[in-house]
């Protein structure tokens, strides 16, 4: 068996999860197309990438992250649906949205986090390579949260408006937000109207992100709809205090209590919440959670 993988090259998430399939699948992976008898389209978005009588011809996988259900395109959900055999998807929230719109199966599989990286850090060491003081505390948020046809709309699904009532709520001294991804214009302005101390670094690599992590004294997940986060695995790898709303991954994998109502609540995680949280992730290690993709692309093959 073999299996493609439609690769997203946007330089995001998804082009990580393609590499870390490739590194440890190789024995799955072509990149051939034409020679392949699983097509995985990873980037939902760019399926027409192939010709529509190619993809009648093959076995096509598809992954739907999350869904957004005000921007939800019924019309184009179900001309894709024709050419499907199975769809993957990472929490049991975009199940229970697309089992309305199809009868493919549909298999539900969080998503990974590498353990050789995303380890724990000194965060004065990091704090001080990021000029970040240690007299402050860091609240982290590192995905884009502004919609990208105007700059400055509020991305809705990422919570930006609850991400800042959070901060604003935390009432803490000698606070700082320290933002990463891209596409923060929403955050910073209203940071700067609230007069709240932050940094930013736009689109930092990989190694810079993991110490943006451990300089943190809490990460906050405000979104109101996710396929991951992937902060919900990264921050506790890292043993990085983490609430997070009621979204994709994290009730799996974030205990109770760290899982909140973020219009609402404030809740700051104890060493408790840490440990527990650092021991559930790991049952999302990249070196033993690969083998459930694997097993779903196998058993599709023997369904047939």
């Amino acid at each position: 068996m073999k299996i493609f993988t439609l690769k997203a090259g946007e330089n995001w998430i998804l082009d990580r999860i393609y590499s870390n399939w490739k590194q440890e699948s190789e024995h799955l992976h072509t990149e051939d197309p034409n020679d392949a008898d699983i097509i995985w389209i990873l980037p939902t978005w760019q399926w027409n990438r192939f010709p529509r009588h190619f993809l009648s011809q093959k076995t096509v996988v598809v992954t739907v992250h999350h869904v957004v259900p005000e921007k939800f395109n019924e019309i184009e959900f179900r001309d894709r649906d024709q050419y499907v055999n199975h769809y993957h998807v990472p929490c049991d929230q975009t199940r229970d949205f697309i089992k309305n719109y199809t009868d493919k199966q549909i298999s539900v599989i969080g998503y990974w986090y590498d353990s050789s990286f995303w380890k724990p850090l000194e965060k004065m060491e990091c704090r001080k390579e990021l000029g970040i003081s240690n007299d402050w505390y860091v609240v982290g948020s590192f995905q884009r949260d502004t919609e990208g046809s105007d700059l400055k709309s509020p991305k809705l699904e990422k919570g930006p408006d609850l991400f800042v009532n959070y901060v604003k709520k935390l009432n803490k001294e000698n606070l700082c937000v320290l933002l990463g991804g891209w596409r923060r214009q929403y955050v910073i302005n209203e940071l700067n109207k609230a007069n709240i101390n932050y940094v930013y670094k736009e689109m930092a690599p990989l190694e810079t992100i993991k110490k943006m992590y451990a300089a943190c004294d809490l990460y906050v997940v405000s979104s109101r709809y996710e396929g991951g986060p992937q902060a919900v695995l990264e921050a506790p790898s890292m043993n990085i205090p983490i609430v997070s709303s009621d979204v994709g991954m994290a009730s799996k994998v974030l205990p109770a209590s760290c899982v909140i109502d973020i219009e609402n609540s404030v809740y700051f995680p104890n060493d408790g919440d840490v440990e527990n949280c650092s021991q559930r992730v790991r049952s999302y290690d990249l070196n033993t959670h690969v083998k459930k993709y694997q097993e779903m692309f196998l058993n599709l093959m023997k369904e047939g």
